[in-house]
Parts: C-alpha cells; structure tokens; sequence
C-alpha cells in the first residue's frame, strides 16, 4: 500500500502564537508538559489490567510493595514509549487536529528533550523491574516497549491497516507483567487475557478512528476507517466483539475463575454485543456524522475492560 508523503516539520514551528522560546516556558508547564509525554490516561487503563491480574495469580491480596513497584515500573516503561511515540510522530502530530496541543507541536518539550526522556524512562523501568520485581518482568516490560516503538510506531503505523491490530499486541503486554510479577513465571490464565485485550484493541479504537479518519486521512496513516467503509469496518468490529467475548469465558472452563467473573463477563460482553451489532446496524443504513454514534462502543469498551478485570480481581474472594 502506498501511503501519502508527510511533510516533516520542527515541533512548534506551526505559527508564532503556538511556539514557546526557551525563555517563555515556565517551570510549571514544562513539568505538565512531560507529564503529558507519558500519556497519563492511556496508562490508567494499562494499570487497570496488570494489578487485577496480580490479584488472581496470588488468588488474594498480593504483597502491596510488589503492587507498588509494579505500578511504578509499569508507568514509566509505558511513559517512555510513550515519549518515543510522541518523538517519531512529531512531523504527524503537527498536521492533526487531536494531537495539535501535544508538548512537542507546541515547543513546550524540544525534540531532543523528549528524545532523552523517553530513553531514560526506558532504562529506568527496565532496571527497576528487573532489581525490584523480577527480570522476566523486566523483559517482558521492555519488550513491549520495543515492540510498541518499533513494530508499531515506526513500522506498521504509516503502512497497513493492520497496524492497531498487531501494534496492539504491546498494550496486551500488562497481564503477563502482572501474573509474571507475583510468581516469576506464565500460565495459560495471564496468556487468555493477553488474547481477551488483544481482541479487544481493534473494536476499541476502530470506532474513535471513524470519528476522527478526517484527520488520519490528512496525514496518509491508513486506519481502516480511512480505507474503508462504515459498513466493513462495523463489519470488523462485530467480529473480534464476539471473538473477543468468546475468549473472555475461557478462563472459567480451565479452573482460573469462578461464578462472580462469568457472571459479569456474560453481562458486560453481551451489553458489548449488543453495541457493536447496533453501530453495524447503522452503518448498513448509511448513517453518517452525529447519528452514526461510534463513539458509544467506544466509550462502553473502556467501561467493559474496567468492569472485567475489576471481576478478575474480586472473583477469587468469592470461590
């Protein structure tokens, strides 16, 4: 596939009201503007995967210490990426709507700043994980990271459509650090959930896609809704759901789980099912801008992975 040239350009050189000088930016908001590097919000929902699983590989309350440095590790190893993602996509970030306030497009953080953050993120979680928790941790969090930077960023972004699908992959990685933080090792448990957020990638983000292709289209990343229509990518979107959904009940079946975690698993995947199938329904009918409502699964995917793994952690207090 051929995808559209874009034009790269200096972070903070998109007009003079938005550049900020070295001598115009304030303690205050360059802290902020690091901060935003990391992508906060993102994380929260990384964190919200790996301590739940901490919880059903100790089948209880893990050591809070190990939680702690696990979270932490965590934060700054998906901070770093983070970082790294901001610094390789600057060119793009700077022609797009969605990403026209991010520090590097304003010139609140200079490429080489952000550049050196990232790095030493990596370093310093990597060496945390590894000195703290254990070092397959440490690998595996490392490796998501290069997987995310590399696979995901610099290769498959600009290229496929495929590319959220296995650049996905790298946010599917927090499970097996949490399982792995509590007993050093893998189990089929942690690999099944792995599957459930690998599944569920594409149906989360496929719909925030379709509300913003407009700009992915500006920059030439091709996302499936900017070479697809409504109706193949709703198409797609049913299909991992129900994958997605049939993974989800596997953990019972195989002795990990009980009643508490199918019954919501059951619950939240068929509520899931039932949005997916409606903004397919939709998209069949031709329903574009406002009245399409895309952004209704996406927000019900955040609350679904939530309200699961909230139930892989309570369900081993209820068998």
């Amino acid at each position: 596939m051929c995808v559209t040239a874009v034009e790269s350009r200096p972070a903070g050189v998109l007009g003079t009201s938005q550049s900020q000088s070295t001598n115009h930016r304030p303690f205050g908001a360059r802290v902020k503007a690091f901060v935003a590097l990391t992508k906060p919000r993102i994380i929260e929902l990384l964190l919200i995967t790996t301590v739940p699983v901490m919880f059903l590989a100790e089948q209880g309350v893990p050591d809070l210490t190990l939680v702690l440095l696990t979270c932490v590790g965590g934060y700054l190893s998906a901070g770093g990426a983070n970082a790294l993602n901001m610094y390789i996509d600057r060119d793009i970030d700077a022609l797009m709507d969605r990403t026209s306030q991010r520090p590097l497009v304003t010139g609140m953080v200079s490429p080489r700043e952000c550049l050196a953050f990232g790095i030493t993120l990596a370093v310093v979680s990597t060496l945390l994980f590894g000195l703290t928790v254990n070092w397959l941790s440490a690998w595996l969090s490392l490796g998501a990271l290069l997987f995310y930077v590399v696979v995901y960023t610099m290769i498959l972004k600009r290229r496929t459509a495929q590319n959220i699908v296995w650049g996905g992959i790298a946010g599917c990685m927090p499970v097996l650090i949490g399982w792995s933080a509590v007993t050093n090792s893998l189990s089929w448990a942690p690999v099944i959930l792995f599957l459930v957020i690998f599944f569920w990638t594409p149906p989360h983000y496929w719909p925030l896609s379709m509300k913003v292709k407009d700009d992915y289209a500006r920059v030439g990343v091709p996302m499936l809704p900017v070479i697809a229509s409504n109706k193949v990518v709703a198409r797609q979107i049913v299909i991992y759901s129900w994958v997605m959904v049939a993974v989800s009940l596997l953990l019972t079946p195989l002795g990990y789980t009980g009643w508490f975690y199918t019954a919501v698993a059951l619950a939240a995947g068929g509520w899931w099912l039932w949005e997916a199938h409606a903004l397919q329904n939709r998209a069949k009918a031709e329903v574009t801008g406002g009245k399409l409502k895309e952004m209704r699964l996406f927000h019900w995917s955040i609350t679904y992975v939530s309200l699961l793994f909230v139930a892989v952690a309570v369900d081993p207090f209820l068998r």
